[in-house]
């Protein structure tokens, strides 16, 4: 980059959070959002919460690929870190300055994983739940009664668990915000983080048409899958 991409700093604004991984965490915030709402609401509004969980599962799908050929930040093998290394950056979490990652810290990229499989539980036990009333999932019948109904159990009680993620989710990004003085907010909406030094590491941008693919392919498969 030229001197003109220059902060006032000394740092250089880099393009980290590619366009489909911010489509995707935002619509999943819209989506499981909704779908809470809907289904605290329950009556009709089932139907708007079966709809976002068809939906949220077809993002899921969408994000495990493009956590494997998505942009260099966005990849699992750049955010998962070992244990130790997890271990290390926990025993600095209290520093004042911000953290210096080009995708996510060691601990954040586990919540992410986290996140991920508590949403993938809930989307996958509801296509098979029921509320013993008028809502059933639409592959209800493709288990028995007795397997719906502790599936139906699982998806309640993961539900808190979702919950419980969420407010741990939320309590980080105000710790960095307030604490740190680093506006994950702002980097997830415009994708930039600020380096004073170039990533350590080959930055590669995977091109919008082959999101555009996966995106389809997952989206098509979850209507082929629940119809």
């Amino acid at each position: 980059m030229d001197n003109a991409a220059q902060t006032v700093q000394g740092s250089r604004p880099i393009l980290v959070w590619d366009l489909p991984t911010r489509l995707f965490h935002w619509l999943l915030v819209a989506l499981v959002t909704a779908s809470f709402a809907s289904g605290k609401i329950g009556g009709n509004a089932m139907w708007y919460h079966e709809r976002c969980g068809e939906a949220i599962l077809a993002l899921l799908i969408f994000r495990l690929v493009w956590g494997f050929i998505g942009s260099t930040p966005s990849r699992f093998r750049t955010f998962l870190a070992g244990p130790s290394t997890v271990v290390r950056y926990a025993l600095t979490l209290f520093r004042r300055e911000p953290d210096h990652h080009l995708s996510h810290n060691p601990l954040g990229g586990w919540s992410v994983v986290a996140m991920l499989l508590v949403l993938l539980v809930q989307a996958g036990t509801g296509l098979f739940a029921n509320d013993d009333i008028a809502t059933e999932g639409p592959l209800y019948k493709w288990v028995s009664k007795a397997a719906s109904d502790r599936l139906t159990s699982i998806h309640r009680l993961n539900h808190d668990v979702i919950i419980i993620l969420v407010a741990v989710h939320i309590a980080a990004v105000l710790f960095h915000l307030l604490y740190k003085k680093e506006n994950l907010i702002k980097t997830m909406i415009t994708g930039i983080k600020h380096w004073k030094d170039l990533p350590n590491v080959e930055m590669t941008q995977s091109p919008i048409w082959l999101a555009a693919l996966a995106a389809v392919i997952s989206g098509v498969g979850v209507y082929i899958l629940v119809n």
